[in-house]
């Protein structure tokens, strides 16, 4: 049987809660919750176990704090036995547009440090990542504040859609692989 990893990359916390950083978090948060699932404590994460058409997902949003998200991915990769490309990382992107998301199949930690910190525990760069593109709307020297940042009234709507499609998305990668799915979704523009 197939086996499958989630990933979603955010910050403990209610202080992080639904902001920028953290919408790795509500991505998975809300496939978990389409698909019946309930996240319990573990080890360096909380977990979920669900089905997805009999394929057995196991979704994670590491308490490790963002910076240090390999060791959890690490743990329950090899806890569960799941191949590494068989993982999906959910992140934030500064680099895309909020209209967009990006799916591929490997790439650099593009400055994220939850990216880095995972290339570096697992020891390559090819894993799958899912980019949810945050905007970079904010003045030279302001990063780390716009990325802590809750979203805008204007953006909630978008942001909603977005998820929405992302559910979608995390389902094609399980159900008809990385390649279809990067085909159909990658060229979506979000609007309202």
């Amino acid at each position: 049987m197939n086996k499958y990893l989630i990933i979603g990359l955010g910050n403990p916390g209610s202080e992080y809660a639904h902001t920028r950083h953290n919408i790795g978090f509500d991505v998975v948060s809300a496939f978990v919750a389409k698909h019946n699932g309930i996240f319990q404590s573990g080890r360096l994460a909380d977990m979920a176990a669900i089905k997805v058409k009999g394929k057995q997902v196991t979704c994670i949003k590491p308490t490790t704090y963002m910076n240090l998200s390999g060791r959890a991915m690490k743990y329950w990769l090899e806890k569960e036995s799941i191949d590494i490309s068989n993982s999906l990382v959910v992140v934030d992107e500064l680099a895309l547009p909020l209209s967009k998301c990006r799916l591929k199949p490997s790439g650099s930690d593009g400055g994220h440090n939850g990216l880095r910190d995972i290339q570096l525990v697992l020891g390559t760069t090819n894993y799958p990542r899912l980019r949810f593109g945050i905007g970079n709307n904010f003045p030279k020297g302001t990063q780390a504040d716009f990325v802590l940042s809750k979203w805008l009234p204007d953006e909630k709507e978008l942001v909603q859609k977005k998820i929405l499609g992302c559910i979608d998305l995390i389902e094609s990668f399980i159900l008809a692989g990385i390649n279809t799915t990067m085909n159909q979704f990658n060229k979506i523009e979000f609007n309202l």
